[in-house]
């Protein structure tokens, strides 16, 4: 059985946990957002990807859920004493001594002509991680908020100045994703979709993981084709997101916080989405948007549970 799970962050790299030895390597795919990369201190950094090889690899931080175990940070604390450039200090983003390792290989792979879905390959080869892992695209795709009150109202900004620089406590208007309009699916993208059995769309925020993968040519139209087949999982639980702001986003955009509204977002690409059983009194909104609805543990606190869940929408995505 040929899998495709589209990602983002950390609640992508966790069900990847529970396909990995169910599902051969061979045939399971992640394709992985791209929107969240940066150029920082000169280096090509691609948070999403890293996060998805670094917890495949058992070598993810517990504590923080991004970055490697064990870190040290000398490299963050050179450059914080050397102060701030336009007021901000330089350590904003932090990176870890071996971390940077990562980012140093990509960015001087990359300057030296290689494509951004070669260097990831290499990366996960190294890390001997038993599935494909694909950028959404080589091409540069980046996901700008609009601030939408206080003194800057109206301004566009990244999202990792949205996340990171700001802890996500600015309220936003819009979101948009500089560059998807121009970006060509990456190599085997598309034809991992078209090959799937099932098609996966990880417990990851809407509004700025998933979407900047669906905002590339080809995609959402792929999926839309292959609806039955598509099965997400929610990630807002009793109205919250376990992790981040997916469940300010959903509301600030103009959307509630729900189980509901996650399949109202989808309802064009999901045949089916899994919810967890807080939210059990929520299916029969779901399945009037034309969304099939299954009721399950998706807290993935454990990996029993987070098998189980992986089983649940294998067995989902094969109506």
């Amino acid at each position: 059985m040929k899998v495709v799970v589209i990602c983002g962050g950390v609640g992508a790299a966790r069900l990847l946990r529970g396909f990995v030895g169910m599902v051969p390597a061979g045939d399971l795919t992640a394709i992985a957002n791209v929107g969240d990369d940066m150029v920082l201190h000169g280096l090509s950094i691609s948070p999403d990807l890293d996060t998805i090889v670094y917890t495949l690899a058992d070598a993810v931080s517990a504590e923080r859920g991004w970055g490697l175990e064990g870190e040290t940070w000398q490299a963050m604390e050179m450059i914080a004493a050397y102060g701030a450039v336009s007021g901000q200090p330089l350590d904003w983003f932090s990176l870890g001594d071996r971390d940077l390792g990562t980012h140093l290989f990509r960015t001087g792979a990359l300057a030296a002509g290689a494509t951004l879905d070669a260097v990831t390959a290499q990366i996960v080869e190294r890390w001997s991680l038993p599935l494909t892992l694909l950028p959404v695209s080589n091409d540069p795709i980046r996901t700008m908020v609009t601030v939408a009150e206080g003194p800057d109202a109206g301004d566009e900004i990244s999202f990792q100045e949205y996340f990171v620089g700001r802890q996500h406590s600015v309220a936003v208007s819009a979101v948009r994703f500089a560059g998807a309009d121009a970006a060509a699916a990456g190599p085997g993208v598309l034809d991992a979709i078209d090959e799937a059995d099932v098609i996966v769309i990880a417990p990851s925020n809407p509004a700025v993981s998933i979407d900047p993968v669906l905002a590339v040519t080809g995609i959402r139209e792929r999926l839309t084709a292959r609806r039955t087949n598509v099965v997400a999982v929610s990630p807002i639980i009793g109205g919250k997101a376990l992790k981040g702001p997916a469940d300010r986003l959903l509301v600030e955009l103009g959307r509630e916080s729900s189980a509901t509204a996650v399949a109202e977002w989808y309802a064009d690409v999901v045949g089916t989405l899994v919810i967890d059983t807080v939210d059990a009194a929520q299916v029969d909104a779901i399945e009037a948007l034309g969304v099939r609805s299954i009721v399950t543990e998706t807290i993935m606190s454990s990996p029993e549970i987070t098998r189980a869940l992986a089983e649940t929408i294998l067995d989902a995505g094969q109506p």
